[in-house]
């Protein structure tokens, strides 16, 4: 029995250096069927028409709305802590290609 081996019936989760260093990424495209939710982790580079997706995380219905419940109570907890995130600048459609910085030359 399960209760047997682990009687506090706590989860194990190895986490492997590699994936500890986690991916940066600055935009996200969340795309989803009947069946489950696809979220497509991109990081986009100055003054680079192409961005690569760097991750990407199929889930449930059921998981994605336990993952936005568990994102609003961070974002909460994190806003009481540190302030209010502003989304002031978060009005566009879609991320500018442009970071503002000069165009790199040779």
């Amino acid at each position: 029995m399960a209760d047997d081996k682990n009687p506090n019936n706590q989860l194990n989760i190895e986490l492997p250096e590699e994936i500890s260093e986690g991916i940066y990424a600055n935009l996200a495209i969340i795309s989803h069927s009947h069946t489950e939710f696809v979220v497509d982790f991109i990081r986009m580079m100055p003054n680079v028409p192409k961005a690569k997706v760097k991750s990407r995380v199929i889930l449930t219905p059921h998981h994605a709305k336990r993952l936005m419940k568990a994102l609003a109570d961070n974002i909460k907890k994190f806003e009481t802590q540190f302030g209010v995130i502003d989304e002031s600048d978060q009005n566009v459609s879609f991320p500018p290609m442009s970071f503002n910085t000069p165009k790199a030359q040779a």
